[in-house]
């Protein structure tokens, strides 16, 4: 898998501060991925449940689940299947799938939002860095990213051979994995799915069986195929837990796990607060640039700056030329760093991007062309619309987990540390 500058990503730094867990991805010694948990705002994005429906909504063609969790999911007839895990046919409604009362099993592919419950579905996925697992599925799909060439169905047919049961996605990490790492981590994926369905079978609920992968799992599953340099952990105890789980499912990457300590520093012990040891993402200012991203101006380099506004409806991008000439040359440097901010922004829903004007329709082509490429890497699926009458550009990304303003606020990553950035 490849960076958003079509690198490998070469270093992932993880640590715990307060109710914090984060992981930062550096692709050439830039921040290029995010992933943050907080222990008082829990995400359920992932985690399996078995679940009690609560009652059908005929309106919504959908049904109310209760998870256990003192608020209802919503599962959609889209996302259901029927008895005994049938698909759904074309057109069929929830009312004829589900009753009230039935146990189900189901996994979070949204959290909540606002007085929304989180949204469900039934057809469950375990993923990992080359393999999705998709039990319910009875193919072997392969990635769009590895072209449409013969080595398509050969890799198709590879994993046919290496993994255990059926439904399988193949994502484009796998094309140069060995078939002991593929192996390794198709049993892992696959263990995990037997004891859900062992859990299941013994009923009860409404019960988690499975949480989904925690902030450090995250950055791992989905830049660990391209093995990077080293992944420094600044906490002991989590080192210790990541250490063990790429035993068991990444041991390519199980020696490149070192916990972070301060002493070997060559310089003074010091925090850039004063006192107190050094902490690992003050070593590349990482904090100061995570507070950056609550902040709604973005300078380019080139002189330019974006400014970017969030609402309920959309994210909203306005591209400003500053001084310089050439409308082009502003846009293309707009267009990557758009593309970065919305993963480090974990920004979701429609995007409106509002570029400098270009007269010339071939530049508004090649325009079109770049912001295409540079969202092609990203983890969450991006789609580019094109242009719109007014000249916006329209996009789409998909909701994964929640938005960084909306998980941290404006409040300070610690005690010690001030606020979002002024524009």
């Amino acid at each position: 898998m490849t960076g958003p500058t079509g690198g490998a990503a070469s270093e992932i730094l993880i640590d715990r501060d307060g109710p914090l867990t984060r992981a930062a991805v550096l692709t050439g010694g830039r921040l290029t991925d995010l992933y943050i948990d907080h222990a008082e705002r829990p995400s359920l994005l992932g985690h399996v449940f078995l679940g009690r429906v609560e009652r059908i909504a005929t309106g919504l063609d959908g049904a109310f689940v209760d998870l256990g969790t003192g608020k209802s999911g919503l599962l959609s007839a889209l996302d259901a299947r029927g008895p005994k895990g049938r698909p759904k046919a074309k057109g069929e409604r929830i009312g004829n799938l589900l009753r009230t009362g039935q146990t189900v099993l189901v996994q979070v592919k949204a959290d909540a939002t606002g007085a929304k419950g989180p949204s469900l579905t039934m057809d469950i996925t375990l993923p990992g860095r080359f393999l999705v697992h998709a039990p319910l599925g009875r193919d072997v799909a392969v990635s769009k990213r590895l072209g449409s060439g013969p080595e398509r169905a050969e890799l198709a047919r590879r994993i046919q051979d290496i993994a255990p049961g059926a439904g399988w996605i193949v994502r484009a990490g796998a094309a140069t994995a060995t078939d002991g790492l593929l192996a390794a981590e198709s049993d892992a994926l696959h263990l995990a799915w037997r004891s859900i369905r062992d859990a299941a079978e013994r009923g009860g609920g409404p019960a988690l069986l499975l949480p989904g992968p925690d902030a450090p799992r995250r950055a791992l599953i989905e830049h660990g195929a391209a093995a990077p340099s080293r992944i420094t952990v600044d906490d002991a105890a989590l080192a210790h837990d990541l250490a063990g789980w790429c035993a068991d499912r990444a041991p390519d990457l199980e020696e490149r796990v070192e916990p972070f300590d301060a002493r070997l520093l060559p310089t003074p012990s010091a925090d850039r607060t004063g006192g107190g040891r050094q902490r690992l993402f003050d070593l590349r200012d990482l904090d100061a640039e995570i507070e950056t991203l609550l902040g709604t101006r973005v300078p380019l380099s080139g002189g330019g700056s974006l400014v970017i506004e969030r609402t309920e409806a959309m994210t909203v991008v306005d591209v400003n030329a500053g001084e310089r000439g050439n409308p082009l040359d502003v846009n293309l440097e707009a267009a990557a760093e758009i593309a970065r901010q919305l993963r480090l922004r974990n920004a979701g829903g429609i995007v409106v991007v509002d570029f400098v004007n270009m007269r010339n329709r071939g530049d508004a082509e090649r325009l079109l062309n770049a912001l295409s490429r540079a969202v092609e890497d990203d983890p969450a699926q991006t789609q580019v619309y094109g242009l719109s009458k007014l000249g916006l550009v329209e996009m789409t990304r998909a909701r994964r987990g929640t938005a960084l303003a909306e998980l941290l606020g404006s409040a300070r990553l610690d005690s010690n540390r001030t606020g979002a950035a002024e524009d």
